[in-house]
């Protein structure tokens, strides 16, 4: 998939994978290499931040026909907290993912004390 119909995919996925009312089986779904991050999520899901928290996506390039850069901000309680970070976004298995780089990145800043094993490759 690309252009705007990616753009868009691209948008949609990360704002429903950041979304602490999404189901996690969709979640999962939704996430570079998921199953890896299972138990990190559903111990966050409906958590401290975690439950106030949503993403939007404010610029998204293409960086090829399964790779895309975005730019994004971090909302807790519809405020912005981390405003404008670079993530990455990955085509797997017919669909657009967030990158399980971004994620771990995010899981680095909150200090989450057993990061999953895919954050330390």
């Amino acid at each position: 998939m690309s252009g705007s119909g990616a753009v868009a995919a691209i948008e949609s996925n990360w704002a429903t994978f950041f979304n602490a009312k999404t189901p996690l089986a969709r979640r999962l779904a939704l996430l570079e290499n998921g199953p890896q991050f299972t138990a990190v999520i559903k111990a966050q899901q409906g958590q401290g931040l975690a439950a106030l928290a949503t993403s939007k996506v404010s610029h998204v390039s293409l960086t090829g026909t399964d790779h895309a850069s975005v730019t994004y901000t971090i909302y807790i309680a519809g405020h912005p907290q981390l405003k404008n970070r670079p993530g990455v976004v990955v085509y797997q298995d017919g669909v657009w993912k967030v990158g399980d780089s971004s994620f771990c990145s995010l899981l680095q800043l909150e200090q989450v004390a057993a990061l999953p094993p895919a954050c330390k490759a």
